[in-house]
């Protein structure tokens, strides 16, 4: 008998959003309502499908904890801090939508050693 591991498969997508869900980056759960409003809010933007579909994933850690929600875009390496809902409507328009990251509520750019907010 053979204990084969069998390969997973994943739907195709275009960006992947990690949002930290640890009990440090924000109160009250925070950070769990926001990655759980996200389905609705993908739907309603046409990213929960199509070319540029968003895949969202919780993490438990990012060791940023200070001002959260805080989320990361991957592969655009941009991170967010303060994702409240009315940020999290203006990220998905402007930088998931449109591809324009939402600078005033950028607080790290991968690739970018200058960065500084």
């Amino acid at each position: 008998m053979s204990d084969a591991v069998i390969k997973p498969k994943i739907g195709n997508y275009y960006r992947h959003i990690l949002i930290c869900t640890g009990p440090r980056c924000a109160q009250d759960g925070a950070s769990q309502a926001l990655f759980d409003s996200l389905g609705d809010k993908f739907k309603a933007a046409g990213l929960n499908e199509g070319e540029l579909r968003v895949k969202r994933s919780r993490v438990s850690c990012f060791a940023a904890c200070k001002g959260g929600p805080i989320m990361c875009v991957q592969p655009d390496g941009t991170w967010y801090y303060n994702v409240t809902p009315e940020n999290m409507d203006r990220i998905i328009d402007d930088h998931l939508c449109n591809g324009k990251p939402v600078e005033e509520l950028v607080f790290h750019q991968a690739g970018n050693t200058d960065f500084e907010r």
